[in-house]
């Protein structure tokens, strides 16, 4: 076994890998960047190497770096985690001829499935089902236009050496094949080193559900179940689960004994996923192989209790697989939710920031559930703009599906972010979601049920009782605390009057106390809208940022943020301003005028900090609505802005390679 391994990588999966060697009483060896110096994963290692600048073209996906430092520390081997190198089969070689081992597989089925388009020749030769599709090499635009009329419309253009969404596009027709292919091929060049593409068709309503293999260098082999990846925004996956609430056991089996033989048809060894779209008479095709540990491995983890860090490692060292087909049980159900900096409000554009306070919810087990966090931020760390947006990994095991479900959302509403904004209420959100808790899924589900992207969701009339009962026993206690502050010997700010008001929005609830008593912990009888008294009980404090306790027969955990005059309550997805009030304050405030927000109509305004990649207009120019006015890249993706009307352009404010704030003025119309 080895006694040093190096981790080529950063973030949660360097942090990840590091838990299980330490456990394993391997030694460790972090890199990192200048935007990484002070990173989690730099701190957990044993040891840790500058590796350059910030961009990862300079540092991390430098293999040159990479081999030195592992001559550097004496690292025998190298996890590459997933990104970056990891699926780069020059890399392995190199390693090996430095005498170094790479715990992944080997440079020969890195190749065979590791490029899209020679995995799916090599699977057609394997008689593995795979989707119609074009292989060859395109030429370029008018080419791409030529395929996808032979093909048929919907039809997918990806790139060849792609990964988690980037390089990929969706064409419905042929004016979308052009627009697709170079934006494919663009992005594909500048995170890949390679813009090679190819169509294939789309499949229309598919589930993405991928199987779980581990192989050996002795020609063992199995699979762990499947995991269901179907809801995904721009072809990135947002949320896992296994198993798949939609496989029985037969299609389960098939899918499991086909994604083995691929395995031992390209001599695979280590841990692998074989990804398939599956349509909705349980017909499968294969999509990919990706040869590498991927994000969503924990929930597979979860269900079998299978290390597969750990396997990856022993069978690097040359070391039988010891688990047989026969031992894997599939147990309980799992979910993870991948913690995201970006804004839900906002059409999910990146944020970038200092994490100002960050307290995920307690790992471990808790009666029947157990929660686990991947992540490799702490409270104070920065989320910087040359990386995936990735904040954490939140997995629930549960016994059940519904109770998954049911722990994660709650896990959710116990999950403190601040700094930044995070795609927290979008997860708490689809939590809820009937469809989601029905297992009814596609891959096109956010676009279908989301249309007009993330909005605030209006709570109903229940809830919109358990947010006045939380506004009124914040207050409660905010003006107990701010008289004991003061030394008043007689509340005179009015905590002991019995009718309150709460704003919620532009709705004004009456509030009336019954029995109980403001302290902490606080349980008190309130009438909220007429309706008959309930009992609010909670050992919530002033500053804390969540608030625990029961309204009626509901268990809530609400985040709470105060703000001037008012407070944020967010819960299950939901988020309101409350403001709490004597009557005679509530009867005035209704004659207060509302804010109009400013116009800004006339102004391309920048939705993320990024970089400008191109300006499509010029000034003078008449732009139809639909139109590309300018694309900026954030985090790895391009992002193609344009005109929601017909309008001329005044003036351009930016230029190719400017690097702007959000909200920046990018070019004014007339």
């Amino acid at each position: 076994m080895f006694k040093k391994i190096l981790i080529a990588n950063r973030g949660e999966i360097a942090c990840r890998v590091i838990k299980t060697a330490r456990r394993m009483g391997i030694s460790t060896v972090a890199v990192y960047s200048d935007a990484d110096r002070n990173a989690m994963h730099v701190e957990m290692a044993d040891e840790a190497v500058h590796i350059g600048p910030s961009a990862a073209a300079q540092s991390y996906l430098v293999a040159e770096k990479i081999i030195e430092a592992c001559r550097q520390t004496g690292a025998e081997a190298v996890h590459p985690g997933y990104g970056f190198l990891s699926e780069r089969a020059s890399f392995c070689e190199d390693l090996e001829k430095q005498g170094i081992i790479f715990i992944g597989p080997k440079p020969k089925a890195i190749r065979a499935m590791g490029d899209k388009i020679e995995s799916k020749k090599f699977a057609n030769a394997a008689k593995v089902s795979t989707v119609p599709g074009f292989l060859g090499e395109i030429e370029n635009a008018e080419h791409a236009e030529k395929i996808a009329g032979e093909i048929g419309y919907p039809v997918m253009i990806k790139a060849s050496a792609g990964g988690g969404g980037k390089g990929m596009r969706i064409a419905w027709s042929r004016d979308e094949v052009r627009d697709g292919f170079e934006r494919a091929r663009s992005e594909a060049k500048s995170s890949f080193g390679d813009d090679r593409v190819f169509i294939e068709k789309f499949v229309v309503n598919p589930r993405h559900i991928e199987i779980q293999v581990l192989a050996d260098a002795h020609g063992n082999c199995i699979y762990l179940g499947e995991r269901e990846c179907s809801i995904q925004r721009r072809n990135q996956k947002v949320v896992e689960e296994a198993p798949s609430p939609f496989l029985d056991e037969k299609t389960r089996r098939a899918m499991g004994e086909q994604a083995v033989a691929l395995a031992k048809a390209v001599e695979y060894q280590s841990a692998g996923t074989v990804e398939f779209i599956v349509d909705a008479n349980k017909n499968f095709y294969f999509l990919e192989m990706n040869t590498r540990l991927q994000v969503e491995h924990p929930v597979t983890e979860l269900i079998t209790g299978v290390d597969l860090v750990e396997q990856m490692i022993h069978i690097a060292a040359g070391e039988k697989l010891t688990l047989k087909q026969g031992d894997v049980k599939l147990n309980g159900w799992a979910v993870e939710s991948r913690l995201y900096a970006e804004d839900p409000y906002r059409n999910f554009l990146p944020s970038i920031g200092r994490l100002t306070r960050y307290r995920p919810p307690a790992e471990g087990r808790h009666g029947d559930i157990i929660i686990r966090n991947d992540t490799g931020v702490s409270e104070g760390s920065e989320i910087s703009m040359f990386y995936d947006p990735m904040i954490a990994k939140l997995c629930t095991w549960a016994p059940s599906r519904k109770e998954a479900i049911d722990a994660m959302s709650d896990a959710l509403d116990n999950f403190v972010v601040d700094g930044i904004e995070h795609n927290i209420p979008f997860l708490a959100s689809l939590m809820q979601h009937p469809r989601w808790r029905d297992g009814r899924l596609s891959t096109g589900f956010i676009a279908e049920e989301y249309p007009d992207g993330f909005a605030t969701i209006e709570p109903s009339a229940r809830d919109r009782k358990v947010f006045a009962a939380i506004a009124t026993v914040v207050e409660l206690l905010r003006r107990d605390r701010l008289d004991r502050l003061t030394g008043r010997l007689a509340p005179h700010s009015g905590v002991l009057k019995p009718d309150w008001v709460v704003k919620l929005g532009d709705a004004y609830i009456p509030v009336s106390i019954g029995e109980g008593m403001v302290s902490i912990p606080m349980e008190i009888d309130l009438s909220i809208d007429g309706d008959a008294a309930l009992t609010v009980a909670s050992d919530w404090r002033p500053g804390e940022p969540v608030w625990r306790g029961s309204v009626g027969d509901h268990e809530v955990s609400a985040q709470i943020r105060p703000m001037d005059n008012v407070v944020r309550i967010a819960w299950k997805g939901m988020s309101v301003t409350a403001s709490t009030m004597l009557p005679r304050t509530a009867e005035l405030d209704r004659l207060m005028p509302a804010k109009v927000a400013p116009d800004t109509s006339k102004l391309l305004l920048c939705p993320m900090p990024g970089l400008v990649v191109s300006i499509a207009v010029i000034v003078g120019q008449e732009v139809k609505a639909g139109e590309t006015l300018a694309v900026v890249e954030a985090m790895k993706m391009e992002n193609v802005l344009r005109a929601d009307r017909d309008l001329v352009v005044e003036t351009i404010n930016a230029k190719p390679g400017d690097s702007l704030a959000v909200d920046a003025v990018i070019m004014e119309f007339a």
